[in-house]
């Protein structure tokens, strides 16, 4: 019985999608539930499985070609062939065998560099095999296979001229994430009077706690205590407080939102993503922390939701990671406005009348001035940094 594979439904304000990848070719069988082929959105990658077990006999859209909701995307014979007369040979690649087992990226990654993915120990949680832990063993083998051609007869390397004198271009498409986020960020500028204002913190009282607390606190929750939590739920705080920051623009009337939905910006191998941490007043310090670590794996194996990126209040991005000393953050509409977050550096402090060095770490608060005043905006900012600086008013709501 033939069976017209088709397009799923789309994510709501999703009107296409690309074909990322075929994981089956025509002629090739495949089990019920196995991953057929991944459609990338501007947000994630689908997964299509295959609703029944079969033969692939036609595929009618090539990867890199744009399908919409409901398309048919290739035709599948049920039922026919075996998975015992398809058995794959003993020679078969064990990266082909184990290939559902990983997520699109990692899929993609072991497929062009012929690494076997059963020699890799995954990072990822339970065992899973991250991207970072693939390109580890390509530098690894890239490594051995360097080391060997020293030792072993070769064919004489092209003259060092020769090298040096090509002049070598590479054109490579945009993903549709990175479409999407070049999209939002002019967006972003031409429609908002974004304005950005400075502070600095000093760590120390955050840095100290840490220290005491930190191996207690990841026995009981399994999970370190970062800085993030305490940026977040000083966030929160402070967004009570003011709540025309945690507010958008809607057309010409202001939507104050009840909630505080905040949004971690991430950076994935497809680009930038901003998952979503939902009723982050609700979460407990190891919460926070858990479900930044859950999406941080998940951004780097790919396998984050539509759910997971969609809607949030306000932002928090943490240059500091890559080494930013100050930055200007840029809103990711529709909120208005973004915290960011640099480098720790060691630098002199006044104390007490005396310059004894703290951990100071310089904070950047972009808004939408339409509605937000710098006011309102400054304010805002130095209620975050006196939450962080004495943190027992993060206890006490203060």
């Amino acid at each position: 019985m033939s069976i017209e594979l088709r397009v799923p439904q789309l994510p709501e304000s999703v009107s296409d999608a690309t074909v990322l990848s075929w994981h089956k070719q025509p002629g090739e069988h495949i089990d019920q539930d196995e991953t057929l082929v991944d459609l990338e959105t501007d947000k994630v990658v689908l997964e299509v499985p295959s609703p029944q077990s079969g033969i692939l006999t036609t595929i009618h859209f090539k990867e890199g070609e744009t399908v919409q909701a409901d398309d048919v995307l290739g035709i599948l014979e049920a039922g026919a062939g075996t998975p015992a007369s398809q058995e794959q040979p003993p020679e078969t690649p064990q990266a082909d065998r184990e290939a559902p087992a990983l997520s699109p990226a990692v899929r993609r990654l072991v497929k062009e560099s012929g690494i076997d993915p059963s020699t890799i120990q995954g990072s990822g949680k339970n065992g899973r095999i991250v991207k970072s832990d693939v390109e580890a063993a390509i530098a690894t083998q890239k490594s051995g296979s360097q080391t060997e051609s020293t030792v072993a007869p070769a064919t004489p390397s092209p003259p060092p001229a020769t090298i040096a004198t090509g002049r070598i271009e590479e054109r490579v498409p945009m993903t549709r994430l990175r479409k999407r986020v070049a999209e939002r960020l002019v967006e972003a500028q031409q429609t908002a009077a974004i304005l950005t204002t400075f502070n600095e913190v000093n760590l120390q009282a955050i840095s100290d706690l840490r220290v005491k607390y930190r191996d207690e606190f990841e026995k009981r929750h399994n999970v370190r205590l970062g800085f993030m939590a305490f940026f977040v739920k000083a966030a929160v705080e402070a967004l009570k407080q003011y709540p025309i920051i945690n507010a958008t623009v809607d057309g010409d009337d202001i939507l104050y939102h009840g909630y505080f939905d905040i949004g971690i910006a991430v950076s994935s191998p497809r680009g930038l993503v901003v998952p979503i941490l939902r009723d982050a007043d609700q979460l407990s310090f190891a919460a926070v922390e858990q479900r930044i670590k859950d999406y941080g794996t998940k951004a780097k194996d790919g396998s984050l939701s539509y759910e997971d990126l969609t809607g949030g209040t306000f932002s928090i991005t943490n240059g500091g990671v890559f080494g930013s000393m100050l930055s200007t953050p840029i809103l990711n509409p529709p909120q208005s406005a973004i915290l960011g977050m640099h480098s720790i550096q060691q630098r002199p402090v006044a104390e007490k009348g005396e310059i004894v060095i703290r951990p100071v770490m310089y904070l950047a608060l972009s808004y939408d001035h339409r509605i937000i005043d710098g006011r309102d905006a400054v304010q805002f900012l130095v209620t975050i940094k006196q939450l962080l600086e004495d943190p027992s008013r993060l206890l006490l709501e203060i």
